[in-house]
Formats: C-alpha cells, structure tokens, sequence
C-alpha cells in the first residue's frame, strides 16, 4: 500500500472539480509519505520525533528518496519539521513521477494549445487500488484528503483513528496546513494594503 501514491492520483482524479491548492497537498503528501514508511519500518515515531529504522528499498523511488533524507542523527526532527522540509515542491514531484512511470498522462489534442494541458491518470492497477480505497472511506486516506483540501473529512473516519503515530501524524499536518493558511492571509491583506497605498498616489 502507497498512500502517498494514491493521494495523489486521488488529487489528480479530484483536480477538475476541486481546487486544491499545492502547498497544502505537498504538506498532507509528506505526510502520507510518514505513513508509508512506517509500514515499511524505515522510521518509527517516539512521541512527535521521527526515529529512523534500518534503511531497505521500499521499490518506489520517492519514498526511497524520502527515507535516505531522514534525519539520523539526535536531535531527531519532528513530524511538523519533515512536513516543511519533505514537503517542499512535493506535489509537483509526485505528479512528475506519476508521469514518468506511466501512471498519468496528457490528453492528446489536435489543436495547439499555448495553455498546458493538466495530466490525469490512466487506467491502471494502481488508480484502481486509489479508487478502492478512496471510495470506501478509507479513514487514513480520508483524513490526508481532507488536510489537503480535497474533501470534508466526515466525523465517522476521524472516530476510527485512535492509533497514537496516526493521531499525532494527522494533527502535525492540520496545524501545517494552518500555519500555511494564515502566511496566505496575512500575504493577501499586505499586497492590498499596498494596492491602497498606491491608488491613494
């Protein structure tokens, strides 16, 4: 299971009907990557602290990445720390990678576009498994969708998630996501304030 995959062929799927913005699906992608590598036993968490395992090739060359980037040294660093470093640009490199593997594609056209045509994914193994998971209500998968802005996670998920790494994964990126919301405001009242600064010369 890849939920860091299947997040974002979920964002992909969702694209045309949601907007969702990139730093928030990077953070939540980060996220879903911490999950991962837990089930592949490359980290542990001791409380918010991530404590790297022995390093094995999980076969997919992101999470592989992610895992040769962990910290390895004491201090380790904290999950909300991973989520801003790891989560940098991440939603673009998953697109990418969902691309060069051949998992997502452009839509062919006659025409010439000067605008670029979004990437969607294919039929596929993989988008199946997304799908299955994403349909049934999967509550790790929910609760990282809804972080990222894709859906309203419903109560009845969030309920069924009492594992402790779990809990503590899942409020580091809700307080990310946050923090992020609250840089955006603040940038949007300073650009109008400036907007006003000017009109008034």
């Amino acid at each position: 299971m890849n939920t860091a995959r299947d997040l974002a062929i979920v964002a992909l799927d969702m694209a045309p009907d949601h907007t969702v913005e990139q730093g928030d699906l990077s953070l939540a992608l980060a996220a879903a990557e911490v999950f991962d590598l837990i089930d592949a036993q490359a980290l542990v968490l001791d409380g918010d602290l991530i404590t790297p395992s022995a390093q094995a090739p999980t076969g997919d060359r992101l999470l592989d990445e992610a895992a040769s980037s962990l910290v390895r040294q004491d201090p380790y660093e904290s999950v909300e720390d991973w989520l801003w470093r790891r989560g940098r640009g991440l939603s673009a490199a998953y697109v990418q990678d969902l691309e060069r593997v051949g998992l997502t594609a452009r839509p062919r056209s006659r025409r010439i576009s000067l605008r670029a045509t979004r990437t969607a994914p294919v039929d596929s193994a993989a988008r199946s498994q997304a799908e299955e998971r994403w349909t049934s209500g999967e509550p790790v998968l929910a609760a990282l969708a809804s972080a990222a802005g894709i859906n309203d996670e419903s109560a009845d998920a969030t309920e069924e998630l009492t594992d402790e790494a779990v809990a503590t994964v899942l409020a580091a990126v809700g307080n990310a996501v946050m923090e992020l919301e609250a840089v955006r405001q603040r940038r949007a009242i300073e650009d109008a304030a400036f907007d006003n600064v000017w009109r008034g010369f």
